[in-house]
C-alpha cells in the first residue's frame, strides 16, 4: 500500500505543484510586464525587449515561489485524500503519521533537488541575461549609488569605476595606489579598462600621477595592468541580487570582501540561503501535513488552498524580514537565514500534535 500511496502522492503533487507555479509566474509575468511598460521608448526599449526581459526573470520567480506551490500541491494532495476518506481508511489499516510523513519527505527530496538545480544553474545565468539584454536594449550602464561611480578596494589599490558598461568592460577608471602605512603612492586615470579572461585588467590610456615627496610626476601610459580576483563575473554583484548568484561567485566575492576587511553580511546570507532555501520545500510538506487529517467539509479544499497560499507568502515575507533584520543586526548569517524555516517547522510540528491529539 505504501508503493502505491507514494505513487498517488507523487503524481498529484507534482501535478499540482506545476499548475500553481504556471499560474503564479502567468500573474506575475503579467504585472511585470506592465510595470516594464514604463520604460518602454527609453533609449530604443521596446515592447518585444521588454517581453524577452519579463521571460528572462522568470527562473528567478520560479526559485522564490517553488515552496509556496510545493505547499500548495501539497495541501490539494492530501485534501483529495481526505475528501475520499483514503487516509482515514489508511490510519484505521494501521498507517502511522511518520509513514506518510516518510512518502511526502522522499516527493520532497526530488523537489529540494530541483529547486537547488534551479537557484544554482538556471535562475543565475537566466538573470544575468536580463540585466545585461535590459541594459543593452536601454542603452543604459550598470547604476550606482553614489554620482561618483564604483569603489573597490583591492589589497594597497582603490579603484573608483564611474561607469560599468553591460558587457563588463569599464570607461573612465581611476586606481589609488597605497603604501602599508596609508600614503598616497600615486593616482592612474585610465579611460578604458577590459579583462583578458585570466585574473588581470588592462586599463588603458593611462595618465598617472606619481607622488615623490614634495614634488609630483606626471607620465602617460598606453596600458598598465592591474592583477585582482575581481573578475568582470564578481563584478556582476552590480547587476543581480546576491539572492540570485551562483554559489561559487558568492563565495568569491565574500571571500574579496574579507580579505579586504569589508563587511560581507549581505552576501553571507544568500550565501546560508542558498544552501538552506530548498529544504523549505520539505517544511513546507511538514506544514501542509496536518490539514490531511482533519475532517474535510463543504468547501474544505478550497479553504485550505488558500490557507496554503498564505502562509505561503508569509513565509516568502518572513523570508526577507529577516535577511534585512540579521543586516541590521549584525546577526550570524547561518542564523538570519534558518530562523525562518525552524519557525514554520515548530508550527508544523505544533499542528501535527494538536491533530493527533484530537
Amino acid at each position: 500500500m505504501s508503493a502505491v500511496l507514494l505513487r498517488y502522492l507523487a503524481r498529484e503533487i507534482l501535478a499540482a505543484t506545476a499548475l500553481v507555479l504556471f499560474a503564479v509566474l502567468g500573474l506575475f509575468a503579467f504585472f511585470d510586464f506592465i510595470n516594464e511598460i514604463e520604460d518602454v521608448g527609453k533609449g530604443g526599449y521596446s515592447l518585444y525587449q521588454a517581453f524577452v526581459y519579463v521571460l528572462l526573470t522568470l527562473p528567478a520567480r520560479a526559485y522564490e515561489l517553488l515552496p509556496v506551490a510545493v505547499l500548495v500541491g501539497t495541501l490539494y494532495a492530501l485534501a483529495t485524500l481526505a475528501r475520499h476518506s483514503e487516509i482515514t481508511v489508511m490510519r484505521a489499516a494501521g498507517m502511522s503519521t511518520l509513514a506518510l510523513a516518510r512518502s511526502l519527505g522522499l516527493i520532497g527530496l526530488v523537489l529540494v533537488a530541483a529547486t537547488f538545480v534551479l537557484g544554482e544553474y538556471v535562475a543565475p545565468p537566466a538573470e544575468n541575461a536580463a540585466q545585461e539584454w535590459k541594459l543593452t536594449a536601454t542603452k543604459a550602464t550598470v547604476s550606482q549609488q553614489l554620482r561618483s561611480g564604483l569603489w573597490v578596494k583591492d589589497g594597497r589599490l582603490v579603484i573608483n569605476v564611474r561607469t560599468l558598461m553591460p558587457d563588463r568592460t569599464m570607461r573612465t577608471a581611476r586606481v589609488y595606489a597605497f603604501s602599508d602605512d596609508y600614503q598616497l603612492l600615486s593616482i592612474s586615470e585610465a579611460e578604458r579598462g577590459v579583462h583578458d579572461g585570466g585574473s588581470e585588467w588592462k586599463l588603458l590610456d593611462v595618465v598617472r600621477t606619481n607622488f615623490r615627496g614634495t614634488h609630483t610626476e606626471v607620465e602617460r601610459l598606453a596600458e598598465i595592468g592591474w592583477r585582482s580576483d575581481l573578475t568582470p563575473e564578481v563584478l556582476g554583484v552590480l547587476m543581480v541580487s546576491p539572492e540570485h548568484m551562483p554559489f561559487a561567485r558568492l563565495w568569491t566575492y565574500i571571500r574579496h570582501l574579507r580579505d579586504n576587511n569589508q563587511n560581507a553580511d549581505r552576501f553571507e546570507i544568500a550565501l546560508w540561503k542558498k544552501l538552506i532555501y530548498p529544504f523549505a520545500v520539505l517544511v513546507m510538506m511538514a506544514l501542509a501535513l496536518p490539514f490531511g487529517f482533519t475532517h474535510d467539509r463543504m468547501g474544505g479544499a478550497s479553504a485550505r488552498i488558500f490557507m496554503g497560499v498564505m502562509l505561503g507568502v508569509g513565509f516568502h515575507l518572513l523570508n526577507g524580514l529577516f535577511s534585512n533584520l540579521g543586516m541590521i543586526n549584525a546577526w550570524p548569517p547561518v542564523l538570519a537565514a534558518l530562523t525562518p524555516s525552524l519557525i514554520f517547522l515548530a508550527a508544523a510540528a505544533a499542528l501535527l500534535r494538536y491533530v493527533e491529539r484530537r
